[in-house]
């Protein structure tokens, strides 16, 4: 049967993630200027105009990069992406179990990244990523603060289903697709592109937890070769934070309290932290053992 990995023509795996990236970097630019342009239509603040750049950035810096680098690069770039494998059910409820297993073990991980500093010599590039950190929360929260349902669903479409149907393309599909074609060292593919997708959000204390899950979305891609099962994850992930915003400026739960669990006080033991970190890899090593890898072909 065709393999998905042969490509067109001979060229290296470094061409082919460079030119991933230009068309990405295309892609940034026309979204600059249509930004621009909404903001005069729309007003630089306004959450219309967020909402659209927001989907205009999901469409022409991830979505559209990866599949053009992929069809130019590969003879089937769809199946080697794992847009045509169908989402093994099992994977897809081992999804839902991580995510409740891992919140109080993250949210630790989260805590500790806060208190990490880059060295005296770098502390101006930490205080402009904090920076830059502190703007984009600011965004989230004014988009997250409506409390009615229309605001809900909207959020949940841009931030949950077009976050995770759009980076998964762009990152596991063609990034962690190319470099794991041939089957080069797949555990290598699959940190490197954790790292490169943590460090594209420019959120410094939240560099390693987002590593973390972008590992995690890899291993998924990997064992399965359906894209659409880290899609899945990455959109429950992200659609924790949406209903908890949503709950929040409705009032029925405190705001932040579920970034709370799992954090101990100062001077105790993370013992939640802890269980749930060995409850999490268990079930995943369990899962991974279990799972039979998919076909390539």
């Amino acid at each position: 049967m065709n393999r998905p990995d042969i490509p067109h023509f001979q060229t290296t795996m470094g061409v082919r993630v460079l030119l991933l990236l230009c068309l990405a970097l295309v892609g940034l630019l026309v979204t600059s200027g249509m930004t621009v342009v909404l903001m005069r239509l729309a007003g630089a603040g306004s959450a219309a105009t967020i909402y659209y750049s927001l989907f205009i950035q999901d469409v022409m810096v991830f979505m559209v990069p990866a599949i053009a680098a992929m069809a130019i690069c590969y003879r089937n770039p769809l199946r080697l992406m794992g847009l045509r494998q169908a989402p093994p059910w099992q994977a897809l409820v081992l999804v839902m179990l991580v995510i409740l297993l891992s919140l109080p073990a993250m949210n630790w991980v989260v805590e500790w990244n806060k208190g990490l500093h880059l060295p005296a010599g770098l502390a101006g590039l930490e205080q402009e990523l904090r920076q830059l950190e502190d703007q984009a929360g600011d965004t989230v929260q004014m988009l997250l603060g409506g409390a009615d349902v229309g605001t809900l669903v909207l959020n949940l479409f841009i931030m949950a289903v077009m976050a995770g149907v759009s980076e998964e393309c762009f990152f596991r599909g063609a990034m962690l697709g190319m470099l794991a074609a041939g089957r080069r060292n797949v555990h290598l593919a699959v940190w490197v592109v954790a790292i490169v997708f943590s460090a594209f959000h420019f959120q410094f204390s939240g560099f390693v937890p987002r590593m973390l899950i972008g590992a995690w979305f890899g291993y998924l891609f990997v064992r399965t070769q359906s894209l659409w099962v880290p899609i899945f994850a990455h959109a429950i992930n992200n659609s924790l934070v949406v209903v908890a915003g949503w709950l929040a400026a409705r009032g029925v739960v405190d705001d932040g309290q579920l970034d709370q669990l799992g954090v101990p006080q100062a001077g105790e033991m993370p013992w939640l932290a802890l269980a749930s970190a060995v409850a999490t890899l268990a079930v995943i090593a369990l899962w991974w053992h279990r799972q039979k890898p998919a076909a390539d072909c």
